[in-house]
């Protein structure tokens, strides 16, 4: 019986520092392993496409490049589309994630049958309250349209078998989002997803963002949008525009017959559950740069009491240092 293959899909967006000594080790890692490795530049506006370009004349990965900067989402489908293999894995380009748990997640899909596996970052303190917080409301929200086992939605480490994740990319969006959406489109349909908990580096530089704030923070913790929140107030607005969809839209509907709880194909989703869907997972992306910006905010405070606010190099660490 032939043995399962995979492909290791990196996003990168303005990533020229976080590549010079990240790349080296997932290329050797994917080589040993036998793995695929597919990075795609979302429309980097540093050295990060030249990077990818010299090391893909050498044969060590396949280069994807988007003209522009089309969003963390977009990059991924773009990955995804370029896959050959039975699974594949989403990982960041910044050097956060441990890359034995690839081997971990892929062992755990095969051995256990699993559609998809999320690796799971509950075991680790978390980085702040704000961080803490936006987790536990990107879950409540969730598990108001459907019953969600998983704990740590949000994560950017997901494997999953690749005829599944290319059926379902026309439901996901092209944002941060993307990363929620794919989740529960799984769970919607009845696939057998599991967790798997990872372990999250420190951030080694680059940005988790695009050009069009879709996502968390720059390499300097500066907000990355200039409609970034400025209040608690503008906060509370965002909680309340996503409860008022839910409202509109009346209660979930977890009363499906067992029939209609087994695996079902996207011909059969219900398309206006993820129009849904995409619009809340919008509006927490949304949520997610809000508490960042409150947590700079209150770390500025802190430097500032102590007569460090004027040094931009301790402000600069102290921002690096929130970013797992």
């Amino acid at each position: 019986m032939r043995a399962p293959t995979l492909t290791v899909i990196i996003p990168a967006y303005n990533e020229e520092a976080s590549l010079a000594a990240f790349l080296p080790a997932v290329v050797d890692h994917c080589r040993a392993h036998d793995y695929d490795l597919v990075v795609v530049n979302d429309g980097s506006r540093d050295r990060t496409g030249a990077i990818l370009d010299e090391a893909d004349r050498q044969g060590r990965l396949r280069a994807l490049h988007h003209k522009v900067n089309r969003g963390y989402g977009a990059a991924i489908k773009t990955g995804v589309m370029a896959a050959e293999t039975d699974f594949l894995v989403t990982i960041d380009a910044d050097a956060q994630h441990d890359l034995a748990d690839i081997d971990r997640l892929f062992a755990k899909g095969c051995e256990e049958d699993a559609d998809m596996v999320v690796g799971s970052r509950r075991e680790q303190a978390p980085a702040s309250r704000y961080r803490s917080a936006g987790k536990m409301a990107i879950r409540s929200f969730a598990r108001l349209l459907m019953p969600v086992p998983i704990e740590d939605i949000n994560s950017g480490m997901k494997l999953y078998r690749t005829d599944l994740g290319r059926r379902y990319l026309p439901l996901c969006p092209d944002s941060m989002a993307y990363s929620d959406i794919i989740l529960l489109t799984f769970l919607h349909n009845g696939h057998r997803v599991l967790e798997q908990p990872i372990h999250v580096h420190a951030r080694a530089g680059g940005r988790s963002i695009d050009q069009h704030g879709n996502g968390l923070r720059n390499d300097s913790g500066s907000p990355a949008h200039p409609g970034a929140v400025q209040s608690d107030a503008d906060l509370s607005a965002g909680v309340v525009a996503v409860s008022g969809f839910r409202v509109r839209l009346g209660p979930a509907d977890h009363s499906r017959s067992p029939r209609r709880q087994r695996r079902r194909h996207a011909g059969d989703c219900d398309r206006p559950d993820f129009l849904f869907l995409g619009l809340i997972a919008e509006q927490l992306s949304w949520i997610r740069r809000a508490l960042f910006e409150l947590e700079r905010r209150d770390e500025l405070r802190r430097f500032s009491a102590d007569g460090r606010g004027s040094d931009p190099q301790l402000v600069l660490q102290c921002s690096r240092s929130k970013s797992t």
